[in-house]
């Protein structure tokens, strides 16, 4: 393991400690929605002894068919702006919430290479969708690196992201 990937981690597992607390502290539970990361986000939250307070449930849908039967993803919107898309992710992190008991949601979905990728969506090109207490948000990213560095920012960012919109609400 690289020294900036082990360094990636040990990030996404601080603010995975701090969004744990955020969410105890304003008695709210997280579910997650992952393609690129393949369940990734739930295993950070879930290797936290106590998880069970905080997190609800994680999605791993890393097919198309995947994101319409579990979440509810109209299959008409993937085909017209492809999986990797804002409106996908969107849609991803308002079927997790629908299809759950949290108030709080991260969707990921992306081209971690090697493969996958155009010139109007590069590998690393990852979309994320956010609904905290009602709101959506999106936004969308590219990162450097190879696979695993790709999927670990993923992480990461997801993290740091939702973290500043729960504290931006209160």
């Amino acid at each position: 393991m690289t020294q900036a990937l082990q360094n990636s981690e040990q990030a996404a597992q601080i603010l995975c400690r701090r969004l744990a607390d955020s969410l105890v502290k304003n008695e709210l539970k997280l579910v997650t929605a992952e393609s690129c990361t393949g369940g990734m986000i739930s295993a950070a939250c879930t290797d936290l002894a106590g998880s069970s307070d905080w997190f609800e449930r994680g999605f791993v849908t890393y097919s198309n068919a995947a994101k319409t039967e579990q979440l509810g993803v109209d299959a008409a919107l993937i085909e017209v702006h492809g999986a990797v898309s804002e409106p996908v992710a969107r849609a991803m992190a308002f079927g997790a919430i629908r299809h759950s008991a949290a108030q709080v949601s991260i969707a990921v979905t992306g081209i971690a290479g090697p493969s996958g990728g155009s010139a109007a969506k590069p590998v690393g090109t990852v979309w994320f969708g956010f609904s905290v207490r009602g709101q959506l948000h999106s936004e969308t990213m590219c990162f450097d690196g190879d696979r695993a560095a790709v999927r670990s920012q993923t992480v990461t960012h997801a993290f740091q992201r939702v973290l500043g919109l729960l504290l931006a609400d209160r």
